[in-house]
């Protein structure tokens, strides 16, 4: 197995003992992003739009390091505070992608971190 550690200054730092993405041979699992602004370290969005905005941000800025985009995404989890922002976050995250979706589950959680509303993980493929 060949494992490569993915991780750039465009997406916020882990906030655990994690890292951003590990590629291992050609599949790309990426670490659940909340609406972290990498620059600064804080959460400045105001909405549930602005959250999923900057967390597909934070995604596609590790997908570019791996040299991928959002056409190479086959799964996805997104974890939300409250069911009820379902077609907020649907909304935004459609934008992102071209074509064919990837597959994707969606569950609702007592808590994420930094007190956020929405938290996405990818895997993807060259």
């Amino acid at each position: 197995m060949e494992k490569q550690i993915i991780n750039t200054k465009n997406a916020p730092d882990p906030i655990g003992p994690y890292n951003q993405a590990v590629l291992v041979n050609n599949m790309l699992f990426i670490s659940g992003q909340v609406a972290i602004n990498p620059a600064n370290g804080n959460v400045e969005a105001k909405d549930i739009q602005g959250e999923t905005h900057q967390v597909m941000h934070n995604l596609k800025a590790i997908l570019a390091e791996a040299k991928m985009d959002f056409n190479n995404v086959a799964k996805t989890t997104i974890f939300l505070s409250d069911m009820s922002l379902f077609p907020s976050v649907n909304e935004v995250y459609a934008k992102y992608f071209s074509g064919d979706f990837p597959a994707r589950e969606t569950v609702a959680v007592k808590g994420l971190p930094k007190n956020v509303n929405v938290e996405i993980s990818m895997i993807a493929g060259k």
